[in-house]
């Protein structure tokens, strides 16, 4: 059964894309809960962070570098917060991985959502 994310990858399902490279997509979050709300999702099916292997690392890197790109290519490069919910007792709703790039608020205070 195919993930959410799948389908919007596969393009089954419309979504906002801000970013795509061969490896990852960025979509704009559909219940943002900061002005900027994106996801970053790699391409390939990895259900939760703590299910990554070493196999894996070149493309947990490469998540962080776009997450960089873009935060520079939306103007926030000088403060942004990300968020990788791992699990369902962390927060997780859907079962693919993916980093929440948060941006446009001030993030100061102690919240730790979405």
């Amino acid at each position: 059964m195919s993930t959410l994310f799948e389908k919007i990858i596969a393009r089954e399902i419309p979504s906002d894309v801000v970013f795509e490279d061969d490896q990852c997509i960025v979509i704009n979050d559909i219940n943002p809960v900061a002005p900027i709300h994106v996801l970053i999702i790699p391409k390939k099916p990895i259900v939760k962070l703590a299910d990554a292997e070493a196999g894996d690392q070149a493309l947990l890197g490469h998540l962080m570098l776009v997450a960089g790109e873009v935060a520079r290519q939306l103007g926030v490069a000088e403060g942004f917060r990300l968020i990788v919910n791992n699990g369902e007792g962390g927060g997780q709703t859907i079962f693919h991985l993916h980093l929440h790039l948060l941006a446009g608020r001030d993030f100061t205070e102690a919240q730790l959502a979405p």
